[in-house]
């Protein structure tokens, strides 16, 4: 009798499938399904493409956030529009792998809206913000910050044009007031910083070198140029240029910054009867300033009159502006 051989036995290990899995397998191979993850924090409801999501869909998140739009193998990618429960702000636009990618528009809880160029999530390119004071910047933006040439209204009235570094103006640019003046020249951390021109609305102007937003010595008296004799007649406008000088004479910067009053409207005349308008004034060659001079909105100059009455008086003084 042969001998039978000796039996092999195999054994077979059944490895059972989570119900959330086999909930997900019936609807991978349907176009459109509803699932519910295992923790209960997401839920899908949308197209489907080989097991993943795939078309469009809308993530649900159990804080009250969701996003709906297109996805591609599983990922937010495409075109959509997500909400964020936790801080209140949606964005509407391009998304790569879950994130602001390309162009789209953010929208602020606080206020305020962004429109432009985004990466990873981040402004980045070039976009207009608006802030929640309406304040407008048009310009370039990198890690969500105001970074390089710009233009930014504010809501005083104020326009700035030129560079930004990190959210603060830095390096060239021009500021164009409410009030009519201007400021053209090098700016650090926000403030003119460097060399510089202020140009008040009556026509003074500063040139020269500042300092954390001041010329960079302030002058203690004002020295006027040209001649010391003018024919003014009230009211009537005329030019009349001074320098800034510190108490000893030396000008009061080393880039022999001037001030330069140009169409001066405020020539007032306190006379009394029968002294005719067109009156002879003698100009000071210099007087002390009442305090020292920061920017061409502190200059004033007064004019002392020859063969006129002792109670006549002349002052000049920078117009206002509107």
């Amino acid at each position: 009798m042969r001998p039978q051989p000796a039996r092999r036995t195999a054994v077979l290990s059944i490895k059972r499938v989570p119900r959330a899995h086999r909930a997900q397998d019936r609807v991978a191979h349907t176009r459109y399904g509803v699932y519910e993850y295992p923790n209960s924090f997401f839920r899908y409801e949308g197209e489907w493409k080989g097991g993943k999501k795939h078309g469009h869909g809308k993530l649900l998140f159990k804080d009250g956030g969701y996003y709906e739009g297109e996805f591609v193998d599983g990922e937010i990618t495409g075109e959509g529009y997500q909400h964020w429960a936790w801080s209140g702000n949606s964005y509407s636009g391009h998304f790569v792998l879950g994130e602001p990618q390309g162009r789209g528009i953010m929208k602020y809880k606080a206020g305020g809206h962004y429109e432009g160029e985004f990466s990873r999530g981040l402004r980045e390119g070039q976009g207009v913000l608006v802030d929640v004071d309406g304040q407008t910047y048009q310009g370039a933006f990198h890690s969500n910050r105001r970074h390089g040439h710009g233009q930014m209204c504010f809501k005083n009235g104020d326009r700035y044009e030129g560079n930004w570094v990190r959210d603060q103006r830095q390096g060239h640019g021009v500021l164009c007031r409410a009030d009519g003046s201007t400021y053209e020249g090098q700016w650090h951390s926000d403030v003119f910083s460097g060399l510089g021109s202020l140009t008040h609305c009556s026509g003074a102007t500063y040139c020269g070198l500042w300092i954390n937003g001041h010329p960079a010595a302030p002058a203690s008296r004002i020295a006027v140029l040209g001649p010391e004799v003018l024919q003014v007649v009230q009211g009537t406008p005329f030019t009349l240029s001074v320098q800034l000088q510190q108490d000893d004479g030396d000008i009061a910067e080393k880039h022999k910054s001037q001030f330069t009053l140009g169409t001066l409207a405020d020539v007032t005349m306190t006379q009394p009867p029968n002294v005719p308008d067109d009156l002879s004034v003698s100009v000071k060659t210099s007087q002390h300033a009442r305090q020292p001079l920061s920017a061409p909105d502190d200059l004033s100059v007064h004019v002392t009159t020859s063969h006129a009455p002792d109670d006549l008086s002349v002052s000049l003084t920078t117009s206002q502006c509107a």
